[in-house]
C-alpha cells in the first residue's frame, strides 16, 4: 500500500496538515441558494470547514440550527464561532445518533471523495433527514476529458488539490455519484456541473443531447430529496 494511503488510514487528520487555510474556507453560495428559505430549519453539513457556508445559511434565513462535522480541529475551532454546533471527528467513526427527522437538509460539499465508505455515511445520515428533506452534494468528476487524457498517457499523479488530490479515497463519475444517493433512498432532482458550461460547451451539449456532458464537468453537483 502506498505510504500516503497508509498514513491516511492510520490518522485521517494527518493527511490534511499541509492544506492551505483556504482549503477549509469559502461559502458555497450556490448551495445556500438551493436551500428553502426556512428560518426554522435544521441543517447538517459534513466537512463544514471553517463554517462559511453555514454562516451564510444562518444569516440569509435558511436555518435556525446549523450543525457541522469537521475532521480538522483548527477549522472546527473557527467554525464554532459562527455555527450552532460543531462536532470534531471522522464522520465514518462517529457513534452519535441524531435520531429520525432531525434535519431538513444535508450538505456534502467536496467531502464524500475523502471517505473510505461514502455510501454507508450517506445511508446513515439520510436516516436523520425528514421526509421531503433535501441533500446537496458535490464532488470532482473522474470522467472529465482532461482526466481521461492523463490516464491515456499513463499518468495519475497525486496533487494537493483537484481530482488527483492525494487525500481522495474514492472517485466518481456523474452516473456513479447519482447512484450513491439513489441507493440511499433519495430521488435525484438535478445533476450537473458546479460551474456552468461555457457557451461553446453548451453548444456541444445540445448537439450531443447531453450524452457527452460527463466529459466537461470538472465537478459534479447534485440535489436529491428524501422520498
Amino acid at each position: 500500500m502506498p505510504a500516503d494511503v497508509l498514513s491516511f488510514s492510520t490518522s485521517p487528520s494527518a493527511a490534511y496538515r499541509n492544506k492551505a487555510p483556504a482549503y477549509f474556507s469559502g461559502a458555497r453560495i450556490d448551495f445556500v441558494r438551493r436551500l428553502p428559505k426556512d428560518a426554522t430549519a435544521s441543517i447538517l453539513e459534513v466537512g463544514c470547514g471553517t463554517g462559511a457556508t453555514g454562516a451564510l445559511a444562518l444569516a440569509s434565513g435558511r436555518a435556525q440550527h446549523y450543525t457541522g462535522i469537521e475532521l480538522f480541529e483548527t477549522a472546527a475551532i473557527e467554525a464554532r464561532k459562527v455555527l450552532t454546533e460543531v462536532i470534531t471527528g471522522d464522520v465514518e467513526r462517529l457513534q452519535r445518533d441524531f435520531g429520525p427527522a432531525a434535519f431538513d437538509a444535508l450538505i456534502f460539499s467536496e467531502v464524500l471523495e475523502h471517505l473510505v465508505e461514502p455510501q454507508r455515511v450517506v445511508e446513515r445520515l439520510v436516516r436523520s433527514l425528514r421526509p421531503g428533506g433535501i441533500v446537496l452534494a458535490s464532488s470532482p468528476n473522474i470522467a472529465h476529458w482532461r482526466v481521461i487524457g492523463e490516464l491515456m498517457r499513463g499518468r495519475f499523479n497525486l496533487a494537493d488539490q483537484g481530482v488527483f488530490d492525494r487525500t481522495h479515497m474514492r472517485w466518481f463519475t456523474p452516473q456513479t455519484f447519482a447512484a450513491m444517493f439513489s441507493n440511499a433512498g433519495l430521488r435525484v432532482e438535478s445533476l450537473g456541473p458546479v460551474t456552468a458550461f461555457s457557451p461553446r460547451t453548451q453548444m456541444i451539449s445540445r448537439l450531443t443531447r447531453g450524452r457527452a456532458d460527463h466529459l466537461f464537468m470538472t465537478q459534479i453537483q447534485i440535489a436529491a430529496r428524501k422520498i
